[in-house]
């Protein structure tokens, strides 16, 4: 079970991005310069490692999903819940490819139920 969604607002800007800038991959920031932003990069562009999790995919209407990551140490806390990406307006994080149109990504998120909860993790 993905424990990711987006917002049709958030997908419709990634299809647009993922014509300028080809597929995408979004890591949730941990805090630092970017706060807690989810950041949008060209897929490829931000180094993963063992100490990543893949959340899941988003569905935006491409023909690729869009993955989503965070740090395993962050996945600890956020573990139980769905996050659904979303856009704002708003000056967003330098280093994520929506910063120059004037909106941002965020996140929304609710805690899982049991049900969705054990289907994710046993």
């Amino acid at each position: 079970m993905d424990m990711v969604d987006v917002t049709d607002e958030a997908a419709a800007l990634l299809r647009e991005l993922t014509a300028e800038h080809g597929p995408l991959m979004f890591h949730q920031s941990g805090g630092c310069c970017d706060g807690s932003a989810p950041m949008c990069f060209p897929d490829g562009d931000f180094l993963l490692s063992d100490a990543d999790v893949h959340l899941g995919d988003l569905e935006v209407g491409l023909d690729r999903r869009v993955p989503v990551w965070m740090s395993a140490a962050q996945y600890e806390y956020w573990k139980h819940t769905v996050i659904t990406i979303d856009v704002v307006k708003g000056r967003g994080a330098g280093f994520s490819v929506e910063a120059p149109r004037g909106v941002r990504f965020l996140i929304r998120s609710r805690v899982m139920t049991d049900e969705e909860y054990a289907a994710r993790h046993g």
